[in-house]
Parts: structure tokens; sequence; C-alpha cells
């Protein structure tokens, strides 16, 4: 793979640096058996998985998702996620690699579709706050949304050049994301899409954080 160069690196947070495969799959199945579906597996649910994330579930689901329907699957879904997530753990390399960015005298930030007044805590409860210049979750109270628009105003709140902004997530939206603003994009295959859906991005993509952080020039 070829390195890339950056001065910034944008990460995002569930199944990159936290490894919450787990509790995303739990929290799917009680979808699922409200909706009168089976239980899926990771795998299954890799195969599914996109976003926006309405569609998704409506493929997984067989079904076209009212907004009433729609209200009950985020509720579902957040519910056992939040009952569980204190299972969850750091990834692999997770802090060392970023303190190790840091020590090197570049900077980063953490950007997340998933809600903000649950990822400060819980990031805060890990330790690793002052790691980042800037945390971002997603306002309101519905998610599922692309991540794409949030991407331009995290960089715009940092006054940071997206040329030198290297975007490290798990999932075919991040690449999506950094491509449309013009930064570049690593994704680890640690999280809720396969490697084949991530590969087809053109994006490097690598198996662990650690091996991400070797291609930064």
């Amino acid at each position: 793979m070829t390195n890339v160069r950056a001065s910034h690196i944008v990460w995002d947070w569930n199944g990159t640096l936290l490894n919450d495969n787990t509790v995303v799959l739990a929290a799917v199945n009680d979808v699922c058996a409200h909706f009168g579906r089976a239980a899926l597996t990771w795998e299954e649910w890799q195969g599914f998985y996109s976003r926006p994330v309405r569609p998704c579930y409506e493929r997984v689901l067989a079904r076209v998702l009212t907004d009433e329907d729609w209200v009950s699957v985020d509720r579902l879904y957040h519910d056992r996620y939040d009952l569980l997530l204190h299972t969850s753990a750091l990834a692999p390399g997770v802090p060392d690699e970023l303190h190790s960015w840091m020590a090197t005298g570049r900077t980063q930030s953490l950007l997340s579709m998933w809600f903000h007044s649950q990822l400060l805590p819980t990031v805060d409860g890990h330790g690793l706050t002052e790691l980042f210049q800037r945390i971002d979750g997603l306002p309101g109270e519905l998610g599922g949304e692309s991540k794409t628009e949030h991407l331009v105003r995290h960089l715009e709140a940092q006054s940071l050049d997206p040329a030198g902004v290297l975007v490290i997530g798990d999932v075919v939206d991040d690449a999506e994301a950094a491509l449309a603003v013009g930064a570049q994009c690593i994704l680890v295959a640690t999280g809720g899409m396969n490697r084949a859906a991530l590969e087809a991005t053109g994006v490097p993509v690598t198996s662990t954080i650690p091996e991400a952080v070797r291609l930064i020039a």
C-alpha cells in the first residue's frame, strides 16, 4: 500500500476506536425480534450495513419503514446498545497509537455518528478526551444519517485544510465523506462492513489501527 501524508487525523468511534461489534449485533437483533425477523449473524449484518441506516433496516426487515417504525427501530436499537455499552472495550492499539501520533506534534479529532450527549462521557470514561482537539457526535435524538455534512462542519470548526486531513473509519460512509470534502481516508476492517465492501471504495484498507497508522508518512 502507498503511504499517505497527513497532519491531522479525524478518527471514527464506533467500530474503529471502540470495539462494540458484539453490542451492535445484540441491538440489531432486538430490532429484528420486534419486527418478527430471524436473528442475524455478524457476517449477515455486515452484508446489510450501509448509511443512511434507514434503507439498511428496510432491507433487513424486508419492508418499507414508516416514520413511526423508524422511531421504534432507533429506540429499540439504542435501548439495547446503551444497556450493554459497558461491556465494550477499546480496539487493539488504542490508546497507544493515539499517544504516539500526538508525540509527533500532529493533531487529531474525533467525529462520530453516535449521539453527542452519550459520546462525550463514554470517551471521557475511557480516558481519551485530552487526546483530541475536538470531539463531535451526532446532535439531536434520531440517528442514521450520512457523515459528509458533519465532516464539513467538523473541519470548518477547526479551520483545517481537508488536503492535510486523514479520516480513519470502518465503513464505506467514512470514505465517501472524506472523498467528498477532499480529505484522505484509510479504512480498518474491524467494524460494521466486510472487507470486500471497504476495498471497493479504492482507499487503503487495513486489518488493525496500528497497521493504518503505519501507512501515514
